[in-house]
């Protein structure tokens, strides 16, 4: 029997996820027209041929789902930002992965802003209750991972979930990118670009609310691939930078990183300004590729398969009745996937660079 590709196989070697391989192979806007052509170039290159039966089942899923709800989800801006699910960078993408996964399993979304005024909480309860809402995914908490104390007695009233960062204090489930892992991946690409001397730019309050793993996780990587004589110092003042780029410069001309893991586009044109040429002088990763990153290199955090597990996570809750703060939070960790692209030297190779005590 002949061997043909699957969409897994696709998505390894387009360093996609295989939900973009999805929507990319029936030609879903989602998905970038680049993207698409991509995929659809690397599927013929690799043989795949869709399954009709599968394509015709699933068809027939979507149409049953529009028409027979089961629920009504609430999806919950977080933010401060009244329009952050629409005008956010990163944001986005998680409500689109969970309206995506909510309509597949049917159910109805409504989108609401935690932070509108005037609504307390019997207020919130009330106008949940009135709208037939199941169950809430709370997204886009950017700026603090603690709950208002207005809205505890409505996660006491629905099985609620939360996806982007985690929530403390108390906490609940959640599922977000494996920030930890897809730093060390960037630090290890560096490595396997040939770079010697890696740096982190980072804003500390953004590193605070992932619990520090951007710099435990870059910390890590100095230790197990480099020296220490090239071990250099994280800048955490990114904010403050914005207005006295002095900070910045005065790091970089001080640590000399020959490439630099950041969240921030502004540090292509802050180099520049000061003629450093990219990638040829110093390698940019980023550690949140979007799909309007075209240029850069660096880690797809996939935040719409991040919203998609929240809704399932959310699913389970509203099956089992369980409301409130739980005793015991789970987190869903998504894995995320490297993305080629010009702000390096070159593609990093497939295998992963020695640690220094086996060199």
């Amino acid at each position: 029997m002949e061997n043909r590709a699957s969409m897994k196989d696709i998505a390894l070697k387009a360093g996609v996820s295989k939900t973009a391989v999805s929507l990319a192979l029936r030609n879903d806007p989602q998905v970038s027209k680049s993207l698409r052509l991509k995929i659809h170039r690397i599927a013929k290159e690799m043989g795949y041929v869709r399954n009709p039966k599968i394509g015709e089942l699933m068809s027939q899923m979507r149409s049953s789902s529009s028409r027979s709800k089961h629920g009504i989800l609430a999806i919950v801006n977080g933010n401060q930002d009244s329009k952050a699910h629409i005008d956010h960078p990163t944001i986005p993408a998680y409500y689109q992965g969970c309206k995506r996964r909510a309509e597949v399993l049917g159910y109805a979304i409504d989108k609401f802003w935690l932070y509108e005024p005037n609504m307390t909480s019997d207020r919130w309860v009330s106008i949940l209750q009135s709208r037939g809402i199941s169950g809430i995914v709370i997204v886009g908490m950017m700026r603090q991972n603690r709950i208002p104390e207005f809205f505890k007695p409505v996660v006491e009233a629905f099985p609620t979930t939360v996806t982007g960062v985690r929530t403390r204090k108390p906490a609940l489930s959640f599922s977000c990118a494996d920030h930890h892992m897809l730093t060390l991946q960037a630090f290890e690409h560096a490595i396997a670009c040939g770079y010697k001397r890696p740096g982190l730019v980072i804003e500390r309050s953004i590193d605070h609310l992932v619990e520090h793993r951007f710099t435990s996780a870059y910390l890590t990587g100095q230790q197990k691939y480099l020296n220490p004589d090239h071990h250099i110092s994280v800048f955490d003042r990114y904010d403050e930078a914005k207005e006295k780029t002095k900070l910045f410069y005065d790091w970089f001309h001080e640590e000399k990183p020959d490439a630099i893991l950041t969240l921030y586009h502004s540090i292509e044109k802050w180099l520049r300004s000061i003629d450093v040429k990219i990638p040829k002088d110093v390698g940019l990763i980023q550690l949140e590729h979007r799909k309007n990153d075209s240029n850069w290199a660096g880690m797809d955090q996939h935040n719409d398969v991040c919203g998609e597990a929240a809704v399932d996570m959310l699913i389970n809750l509203i099956y089992n009745g369980e409301k409130g703060f739980p005793e015991f939070p789970r987190a869903t960790l998504i894995g995320s996937s490297w993305v080629d692209g010009k702000t390096v030297n070159h593609a990093p190779s497939d295998s992963l660079p020695t640690p220094i005590w086996d060199q």
